[in-house]
């Protein structure tokens, strides 16, 4: 079963940036709120608790290596501080439960001018901000892995704990490329990656585009961000143009899904976007942006997922 077509919904006037409280909704998209943690002004990553069914948790590129959480309309609730990392260039975060354990993964996978030889998953027990809001401990274990073709600048992450891997889809080529990473720590200590293919369904940027963009700032085609529903029938990716959503059959990899033709979803209005995550129930998404106090963006994607051919 397959999508029908690409769908556009314009996002003008959803997010104003005057710390409002207007909530304007726009077709399927809705200002749920905006991130009200101060130090929270590069955020690369987001990711739903695997916990509390009201809970979102968000990492910076760069800084301290602390995890926030807020709750769903961008309040603070309590932080994470992984005492045995180092943020360096984190750019997606991931969750997932292993024999009832509850966990997040930090992804420190940017590279912008690939000059890193080894990259960093760290996976970390998620917390219960119940029982102490500001919490420090150290990472569960730290998957080191590498490139076989060489470094890459990546800042999407998706996991899949069925399989015992991490997705992580590179942003500076064309098309991007696919690898998949094991989710635990090589006996030898660094893991190699393994190169499942390029994705082709992401719409390509002309020549035009491609020439421009150092001029203006804008690479609008390159995926930010990257995401798994946790039934395992969805995936989205992040561009800084459009959130596109992919449906998984059961008989498919990951690989063949994310080749499949997408649903686009227009997000061009927002600047810097460089965060999504499939809500709780899957049936919505959460967006951000770089900057202080980002609005967060909520789309209602449950009428989307029915929209297949016979």
């Amino acid at each position: 079963m397959r999508w029908h077509a690409i769908f556009l919904i314009p996002l003008a006037a959803c997010a104003p940036s005057d710390g409002s409280e207007a909530q304007a909704e726009r077709g399927l998209i809705s200002l749920a709120g905006q991130i009200e943690e101060q130090s929270l002004d590069e955020a690369s990553g987001i990711v739903a608790s695997r916990r509390r069914n009201d809970v979102l948790w968000f990492i910076n590129d760069d800084g301290k290596a602390t995890v926030h959480a807020t709750d769903l309309t961008g309040k603070d609730i309590g932080r994470l501080r992984i005492d045995d990392a180092d943020n360096r260039d984190w750019e997606d975060l991931a969750a997932f439960t292993l024999d009832d354990t509850p966990y997040l993964v930090v992804a420190g996978i940017g590279d912008n001018e690939a000059r890193y030889d080894t990259y960093r998953l760290h996976v970390v027990a998620e917390p219960d901000l119940a029982t102490d809001s500001k919490q420090s401990e150290a990472a569960d274990w730290t998957v080191e892995f590498r490139y076989p073709d060489g470094s890459r600048d990546s800042e999407s992450l998706a996991v899949d704990a069925g399989e015992g891997r991490a997705y992580v889809l590179s942003k500076r080529d064309l098309p991007p490329r696919l690898y998949a990473v094991p989710l635990q720590p090589a006996e030898d200590g660094v893991q190699t990656a393994t190169f499942l293919g390029p994705v082709r369904s992401l719409p390509p940027p002309s020549r035009h585009e491609i020439e421009i963009a150092p001029l203006v700032k804008d690479w609008s085609w390159q995926p930010a961000a990257m995401d798994f529903s946790r039934d395992g029938r969805h995936a989205v990716i992040l561009t800084y143009e459009s959130v596109y959503l992919y449906r998984r059959e059961a008989d498919e990899s990951w690989y063949q899904a994310l080749n499949q033709e997408p649903l686009g979803l227009s997000i061009r209005p927002l600047r810097d976007a460089e965060s999504v995550a499939f809500s709780a129930d899957g049936r919505s998404l959460y967006v951000t942006t770089e900057g202080k106090n980002p609005p967060l963006i909520r789309i209602d994607i449950a009428d989307a997922l029915e929209m297949t051919i016979p």
